[in-house]
């Protein structure tokens, strides 16, 4: 008879403690075991990559001297620079590099005694890298070569090249490459630079502009000699003349890339998609002005642009696609230093045929300078701007009344009007002629302008062709209504420089009333007025300046401008008074540089 045994099983709690513990377990043995054969790999490829560098350094060893060398290379030879092989079913990159070496035992070629066979003895460099590995390993070895025989006088030079970065500091493994195609047998040259930015190339054969220079670095910029061309038939920086027994000393500047991002905006702070531009740097490759860097480039749909990979230079932006650029923040030229990341934004303005960009520095520290007053005459014109404002202005009425809104296709026109004439002489109001005399006085509302978003609003710019003293002093005058708002009923309350409906803007009061708050939407009122209907007053631009985060730092845009030779001024508080003349005809631009007074 049998009789069972009582007695306790195990919980699932149990059970799966005991599964983890027994997983920790057996992947910690796993682990270990990984490592142990990677271990064994990595010493397994590195006893490849030994045999592999002795072979290559009993094949250099055993050559002739004169065959100790690279082929197509210099010094030239039968060793090739770059080679694979496959060991093992593992693939290898083998490169050797082969320099001749000016022992200063018997003094150097140039030196003090100058050695006429500078070619003392050969160093052969040989690295190999397991190209197929996961993670690729390399192993390199160096080793000496002397001549069997005794040195001789020598009819070739040298090549010493330095690559400095940015601030002029040694640039250490910088990649050179070097092409001579004029001789014989082409001879082609890739080695690095040493740790003080260095690589010399002794027992050199001579040529006249004959050796073509690249230098590069992985995340680097690039510097490099120029061969003559149809497109270039005179560049900066020939390829390098090399001449018996002397020493060819070249000099190239790489740093680390850097990134630009461009936005391109209107006046009221829009961005403006698809926006092309042409983008220039200032360095030379070729007389008188080829640029070494110049694109054609285009914003995105939403109005930027991200550049990367740009050298260390000073950059303009040109040709904009209906546009003029009116300012730009920071301001341009923009000078973009080596591994940086910089914004631009490109303030753009409608194009018209003459306009002119003021740009105001402080001497003290070479910034923009804002504040101050920019003044633009000549006969028949008067404008004045301060910097660090932006602007949004109005200068043709030519397309009629109509428009309750003011954009860019309807620039020309406004809402209505009263005995003004806006189409006799296109780009001016004047008053409305009735058989030989004007009428003594007229009415203008413009359509309702959208800065964008609310802005602190600051003054009124009068442009007038014409005020004959005739018409009486005050024979231009405005108001303006502001809202935030663009709803035509809440912008119908005119008012003047103290808020009420009594007072008027002039040209020599132009300070913007807005109870200190900030408005987007505003429009005006225009009046004209004589005191002698023989004569009528000319109105040909008003604008208002803001201040928001478009402005452009110490610029101001002078547009729809005449052709013809001007006087500008400009001053600031503590500052000496600058004035020049500027001829305008087309798209102008001028910086001015103010100084402290003293």
């Amino acid at each position: 008879m049998f009789k069972l045994r009582s007695g306790k099983g195990f919980t699932l709690v149990e059970v799966l403690v005991g599964v983890v513990v027994f997983m920790i377990f057996a992947l910690g043995i796993y682990g270990s075991l990984q490592m142990v054969l990677k271990t064994i790999y990595r010493s397994r490829i590195t006893i490849i990559q030994t045999a592999l560098l002795d072979e290559r350094l009993e094949i250099a060893r055993n050559l002739p001297f004169d065959a100790v060398g690279i082929v197509d290379g210099l010094p030239v030879g039968l060793l090739p620079h770059t080679t694979t092989t496959v060991r093992n079913g593992i693939t290898f990159l083998i490169t050797t590099a082969v320099r001749n070496v000016d022992d200063p035992f018997d003094g150097v070629l140039g030196g003090i005694p100058n050695d006429t066979a500078p070619a003392d003895y050969k160093l052969v460099e040989i690295s190999v890298q397991c190209g197929s590995c996961e993670r690729p390993m390399l192993l390199d070895v160096s080793t000496i070569i002397p001549p069997k025989d005794l040195e001789g006088s020598s009819e070739n030079g040298a090549i010493f090249i330095y690559v400095s970065d940015s601030h002029s500091n040694p640039v250490a493994g910088a990649d050179v490459h070097i092409v001579n195609t004029s001789t014989a047998r082409n001879i082609i040259i890739d080695d690095v630079t040493d740790k003080d930015g260095y690589l010399r190339i002794v027992d050199t054969p001579t040529g006249t502009q004959s050796y073509s220079i690249t230098v590069s670095k992985p995340g680097y910029s690039s510097d490099y000699t120029v061969v003559s061309s149809a497109a270039n038939p005179d560049p900066t920086n020939r390829p390098i003349t090399v001449a018996m027994q002397q020493i060819s000393e070249v000099y190239f500047s790489i740093d680390k890339t850097s990134s630009l991002t461009v936005h391109a905006m209107d006046e009221t702070c829009n961005l403006l998609p698809a926006q092309q531009f042409t983008m220039s740097g200032s360095k030379l490759v070729g007389a008188p002005n080829i640029k070494k860097y110049s694109e054609n480039l285009q914003t995105d749909e939403a109005g930027s642009l991200d550049i990367n990979n740009l050298e260390f230079d000073t950059y303009a932006f040109s040709q904009f696609n209906g546009y003029d650029l009116a300012g730009s923040i920071p301001m341009t030229p923009l000078e973009l230093v080596a591994d940086s990341h910089n914004d631009v934004t490109l303030v753009l303005s409608p194009h018209v045929a003459n306009s002119l960009l003021v740009k105001v520095i402080d001497n003290s520290n070479n910034l923009p300078l804002s504040d101050a007053t920019v003044v633009l005459k000549k006969s028949g014109y008067y404008g004045t701007q301060k910097t660090n404002y932006g602007n949004i202005s109005q200068t043709d009425w030519s397309g009629g009344s109509g428009a309750i809104y003011f954009t860019t296709s309807t620039s020309s026109r406004y809402e209505s009007s009263s005995l003004v004439d806006t189409y006799s002489a296109p780009g001016n109001i004047t008053l409305t002629k009735i058989a030989s005399q004007y009428v003594d006085g007229g009415m203008l509302d413009s359509s309702i302008f959208n800065i964008g978003k609310p802005v602190e609003l600051k003054n009124i710019i009068f442009t007038s062709e014409s005020l004959p003293v005739e018409t009486g002093d005050d024979s231009v005058l405005l108001q303006l209504a502001v809202s935030n708002s663009s709803t035509p009923a809440d912008l119908s309350n005119f008012v003047g420089p103290d808020g009420t409906t009594n007072t008027f803007y002039s040209s020599t009061n132009t300070i913007i009333y807005t109870g200190g708050e900030q408005y987007q939407y505003f429009r005006y009122r225009l009046f004209l007025s004589t005191n002698d209907q023989n004569f009528t007053p000319v109105f040909s631009g008003l604008g208002i300046t803001f201040t928001n985060g478009c402005a452009a730092p110490g610029q101001v845009f002078f547009s729809n401008l005449s052709s013809g030779m001007y006087e500008l001024g400009v001053s600031a508080t503590n500052y000496n008074i600058a004035t020049t003349s500027i001829y305008i005809s087309g798209q102008a631009s001028s910086t001015v540089v103010l100084y402290k007074s003293i």
